[in-house]
């Protein structure tokens, strides 16, 4: 049995399957050889694998056939069985709309073969009656999401519907493990293998940067899943397309691309344009449609979209691009990231810096979706800092260096939803669900005393909630079982399941109280509006009319500068990985031959009025400008852990007597300004910043409540959902902050107080990426004290302007400040030593970014707000 070896990001090396001897059924053989396919070795390696009862995790290129590789035991073993009235076989997705395609396309070749073989899906779309009908009366193949199993598993009737249960697949492992998602199905699992100790697992994905870890997560403790990788297909062709050959200083929305992008859509069959956030593909699609003399059918697909809408978009992108009604571009977020297969895109574009090798790649799978044929990907940066990631994550492709941060330990607060939603299903003994709750990769290391800290907050809130009756869900009965305080609170747990907190939601109703709903927005977007504001969504410049019965109604034709809803969470954090090899190139000129000749120029005169970094080194700039000075540090590393490290630094300012008054943070650099000039850099950048400056800032922050607000809701403290009923943001803000300030004054090492720590320590403040900055860079911080901007300052100087865009006026501005940083840049004028004038709120601002964690709305880029007071030529498909 011969082996390969997986280049992992950390370098490591790993035997895996390639070819194992093994033979397709008489009835598989001929239904692959009248489609004239031969089953590829890595199929049939799953097949012998799951036969000798071993769990899987099965690692294949994009169009190498891993859905059918996963489901090809179970239609095996399905094929020679009789009537049957059991759940073989589970299959699980982290995207509805996933699972919806496998179910389209796993029916062609039962239905062609004549199987007998029931498939259904559940997802929170099915019918009431269908999930009901489903637990009575199981299909043979059920397709369904995290969300939908936990609740299955939380049903009294979960050990008689999972009893006979065979196979269990996971697609998209590494979309999954290290999320609070992935949390949450790995102790599904864990219950799973209580209920049906028999089943086998498979594990699919395409990239997988941390494989022993994903062994792990698939498999058991004592029984990590095989590994088995298909050969590598052909390497992605990708190229840098830079917005009618000019390169942007900054800026990240990418609108100035539009031309560009809508000829590469003009000269192919379909094509995907991938963007970063929700706002940001808004933006691009109006900026697109005001261009398309010749209407191409191009539409808009994003998480906030109605779902009808979203499918009509999906039906339209599988009929192809030749269809009457077909399609030759999509512009979407990530909700089209994952395996779904459309067979005819021909290119994916991705505008703006993708922020991970692993992300680029998966992304540059949807294209072709053909294992023999190489990928067609453009990239188009928006700025000249993502021209260096542009290039560098191109490298990293090339180089199969995936990226990615390591599945952390589980989180308490998913934790004690678990504990709330088993008790539902059956009483407990501690000991018996601690066992069994370690069977699950995330929590393998819960310590005794977290679990019984986790059932002892469920059961009563622990000990500073005790004496309120609301928090009370558990009790213990004589033989020391632990049960539910009757069905009403069950009913209230499974109302409120799920791991996924966002911002509470309205509807967007188009027409009035019979119109239709476009999707959905923020309420604190809403709560902005005024009557006859505008606002861009679903491609179209809508008017606002009013709030009316939980829904926002609005009518097309808007006049005046729309506005963009924001919404919160939607950043791709920048990988170290990829961040190394942007320090890496940024250090090398032998590099910068990949470099369009503007950023090479940018580089050389940075060269010559500062200094490049090292790939090991801090470079900080201090130079005087409007009278204030400031301070630029290219760390590297991530808009996070650069937020943390301003309010950290402006603490240490604050102390010297530099009089700090504020900062902006980007994934690349962070600049600061104050009144006077900073002394002591090093000193500045200590490691020991993480101790007493950390606590102390986390403890006056807003961001620890905001923390604590999400790890409420998951953990069941504060319900989201009612009968007949929704809370608002305000009612679930001003519970969680009551509670916050009621354990932190009696119970300070509340669990989840712990919760909260943990998670902004890894999440909102990357505490552990800026330790190992801090770490890395001891002894090898360059400070070069200039008497001007230098140029690699300018993106970030403006930056600071973009921050505050208030009205169209000050696009003129930002152009006049682009070319006067430029020209102080290179000698061509003297500095500006006036007066730093700010705008109206500009300074409330500031003071608010010295005693808060430097949080920001995302804005969109000036030109975008600008050039989008026009209204698009034609309406947007809708198809």
């Amino acid at each position: 049995m011969a082996t390969r070896r997986l280049r992992t990001s950390n370098r490591t090396e790993v035997a895996i399957v390639a070819s194992p001897a093994s033979k397709l059924p008489a009835r598989f053989a001929a239904w692959f050889a009248k489609r004239g396919w031969a089953a590829r070795p890595h199929q049939l390696a799953v097949l012998e694998a799951v036969a000798s009862g071993t769990d899987v995790l099965l690692v294949a290129p994009t169009g190498g056939g891993k859905t059918l590789a996963g489901f090809l035991p179970s239609l095996v073993e399905l094929a020679d069985t009789g009537e049957r009235d059991i759940l073989h076989t589970l299959y699980i997705s982290p995207l509805k709309a996933l699972a919806t395609d496998i179910a389209r396309n796993l029916t062609a070749p039962v239905e062609e073969m004549g199987l007998a073989i029931r498939i259904e899906t559940r997802t929170g779309d099915t019918p009431a009656d269908r999930r009901a009908r489903q637990r009575e009366h199981p299909p043979d193949i059920l397709l369904t999401t995290p969300e939908s199993l936990v609740l299955l598993l939380s049903r009294r009737d979960a050990p008689a519907m999972f009893a006979g249960l065979r196979t269990i697949i996971i697609d998209e492992v590494h979309a999954l493990a290290g999320l609070k998602r992935g949390d949450q199905l790995a102790l599904c699992l864990a219950r799973l293998s209580m209920l049906a100790p028999g089943a086998r697992r498979i594990g699919l994905s395409a990239t997988v940067a941390h494989p022993e870890a994903l062994r792990a997560y698939v498999g058991l403790p004592d029984r990590p899943a095989r590994l088995i990788e298909a050969p590598p297909g052909a390497p992605p062709s990708l190229a840098i397309m830079l917005p009618d050959a000019r390169v942007p200083w900054s800026g990240r929305m990418g609108i100035a691309g539009a031309s560009v992008i809508l000829e590469r859509i003009a000269a192919s069959g379909m094509t995907i344009v991938f963007v970063n956030t929700r706002a940001q593909a808004e933006l691009l699609f109006a900026a697109i449609w005001r261009i398309n003399d010749d209407t191409l059918p191009i539409a808009l697909h994003h998480g906030s979209l109605d779902i009808g809408q979203r499918r009509k978009v999906e039906a339209a992108m599988a009929r192809g691009p030749d269809a009457k009604d077909g399609l030759r571009g999509v512009i979407a977020t990530s909700s089209l990231d994952l395996g779904i297969d459309w067979g005819g895109v021909d290119q994916v574009i991705q505008v703006g810096a993708p922020k991970g090798v692993s992300r680029l790649l998966q992304r540059v799978g949807r294209a072709n979706h053909r294992m023999d044929e190489a990928s067609d990907a453009i990239l188009v940066p928006a700025n000249r800092f993502e021209v260096l990631e542009c290039q560098a994550a191109i490298l990293g492709v090339q180089a199969m260096e995936l990226d990615g941060e390591a599945p952390r330990p589980g989180g308490l607060d998913v934790l004690a939803q678990h504990v709330l939603l088993m008790a539902a299903s059956a009483p407990f003994t501690e000991q018996a669900l601690y066992d069994e709750v370690r069977r699950a990769a995330p929590y393998a290391g819960l310590s005794r005393r977290d679990f019984e800290d986790v059932v002892g907050f469920v059961e009563d809130g622990g000990y500073a909630l005790v004496a309120y009756e609301r928090y009370r869900k558990l009790f213990r009965d004589s033989e020391g079982l632990i049960q539910i305080r009757g069905e009403r609170v069950a009913r209230q747990a499974r109302m409120n399941a799920g791991t996924i907190v966002e911002s509470p939601v309205l509807k967007v109703r188009l027409g009035g109280a019979r119109g239709f709903n476009l999707g959905e927005i923020e309420e604190s977007f809403a709560n902005m509006l005024s009557p006859g504001d505008a606002f861009i969504f679903a491609g179209r410049t809508l008017a606002f009319t009013r709030l009316h019965e939980g829904a926002v109604e609005v009518t097309e034709g808007a006049r005046g500068q729309p506005l963009v809803p924001t919404y919160a969470g939607s950043k791709y954090p920048l990988t170290s990985g990829l961040a190394a090899r942007v320090r890496q190139m940024l250090h090398d000129p032998a590099a910068w031959a990949l470099y369009p000749e503007p950023v090479r120029e940018w580089l050389q005169l940075q060269q010559e009025r500062s200094v490049l970094p090292g790939p090991d080194d801090l470079l900080v700039e201090i130079f005087p400008r409007h009278g204030r000075f400031f301070v630029v540090a290219y760390c590297f590393e991530g808009r996070n852990a650069h937020q943390t490290l301003g309010m950290l630094l402006t603490r240490r300012l604050s102390r010297e007597g530099a009089a700090p008054l504020g900062f902006v943070a980007t994934d690349y650099a962070i600049a600061l300004w104050c009144a006077n000039p900073p002394r002591d850099i090093p000193a500045l950048f200590a490691a020991d910043m993480l101790g007493d400056d950390l606590e102390a800032w986390m403890a006056e922050s807003s961001m620890l409540r905001r923390t604590f607000r999400n790890v409420a809701v998951i953990a069941g403290l504060i319900e989201r959902q009612h009968p007949g009923q929704t809370g608002t943001r305000k009612q679930v803000t001003v519970n969680s902050d009551l509670v916050y300030d009621v354990l932190r004054r009696h119970q300070p090492d509340h669990v989840l107080l712990r919760a909260t720590r943990a998670e902004a320590a890894g999440g909102l403040t990357d505490v552990d990426r800026l330790a190992d900055m801090l770490l890395r860079v001891e002894g090898h911080i360059k400070v070069a004290r200039l008497e001007r901007v230098s140029p690699l300052a300018i993106p970030v100087m403006l930056d600071i302007g973009r921050e505050f865009v208030r009205s169209s006026e000050d696009e003129d501005a930002l152009l006049e400040e682009t070319e006067t940083l430029l020209a102080e840049a290179m000698g061509e004028a003297e500095p500006s030593t006036e007066e730093l004038v700010l705008a109206p709120g500009h300074a409330q601002e500031l003071r608010r970014l010295t005693r808060t964690s430097g949080q920001r709305t995302t804005r969109p880029d000036r030109a975008a707000r600008g050039r989008s007071r026009s209204q698009p030529r034609t309406k947007p498909v809708s198809p």
